[in-house]
């Protein structure tokens, strides 16, 4: 019957469609993974996933926390948690992470010089994303933050694909053109089957150091705007304010060196 035989195409168109995709493997050793994206660039998603991990470890000194910098281009994790050098093999010619103020950390940026570009085509880039989850000596972790590259291409969906991912964090400024490829962010992991664990508002208001007054430079709340319209939570709204960016261009991010202040 046409029936039988819509139903037999159906399952068949299944099965090569179930070919095509990557089984997911979990990372040996870590147990839960939480990935930190963006749509754009410069929304502060590095600094973000930084201080993240260094509060995830600073809430609970039982867990295990490590860092991973996806980012081929342009790797900013060395430079944040104030790492250099290259990782040590191991007998099994694994790679042993970096690490400082209790987080293992892994980045592109141990592999080459700190000046050099990555003038790489896709295939290139991701070998090196597949080596840097693959052939990683974590240890046990309780928790892995990924710091992805901004954007939506072959990296976001080959990790989201290929390793199981408690959720994803999605960074954005308040700025219409920044909200825009944010809310493509969480759309994509949405399609991918990632739970999306809500947004972080980032650079929401600027206070004068003298007269105190508070400026909305990028804009008031077009993040919890976001959230509703997609039904997420706020998880967290960050002032611009100098000292989180003089922390963390100087290696000591404000969670672990001020953390009794506002920020």
């Amino acid at each position: 019957s046409s029936g039988f035989r819509d139903e037999a195409l159906r399952d068949k168109r299944a099965r090569i469609l179930s070919r095509g995709l990557p089984k997911q493997k979990p990372i040996e050793g870590v147990k839960q993974v939480v990935v930190l994206a963006s749509g754009k660039g410069g929304v502060g998603k590095s600094t973000t996933a930084v201080n993240i991990a260094l509060a995830l470890a600073a809430n609970d000194s039982k867990k295990e926390v490590g860092l991973l910098d996806a980012d081929i281009y342009g790797p900013s994790i060395p430079k944040m948690m104030n790492l250099k050098g290259n990782p040590e093999l191991t007998p099994k010619n694994l790679m042993r992470p970096l690490k400082n103020y209790g987080i293992a950390c892994m980045s592109m940026g141990f592999l080459i010089e700190e000046s050099a570009p990555v003038v790489w085509r896709g295939l290139m880039v991701m070998s090196a994303v597949e080596k840097l989850l693959r052939q990683v000596d974590w240890g046990q972790l309780d928790y892995l933050i990924i710091d992805m590259p901004p954007g939506t291409g072959d990296v976001q969906l080959s990790v989201s694909q290929n390793i199981p991912i408690a959720g994803a964090v999605i960074i954005s400024t308040p700025q219409d053109v920044a909200l825009l490829d944010a809310r493509k962010g969480a759309e994509m992991f949405r399609k991918v089957h990632v739970p999306v664990l809500g947004l972080v508002q980032n650079m929401s208001v600027f206070q004068c150091p003298k007269c105190k007054h508070e400026t909305h430079i990028f804009g008031a709340d077009g993040v919890r705007d976001l959230a509703k319209t997609l039904g997420l939570d706020i998880l967290g709204d960050i002032p611009l304010q100098v000292n989180i960016r003089e922390t963390c261009d100087s290696g000591q991010p404000v969670v672990i060196s001020q953390p009794e202040s506002d920020a």
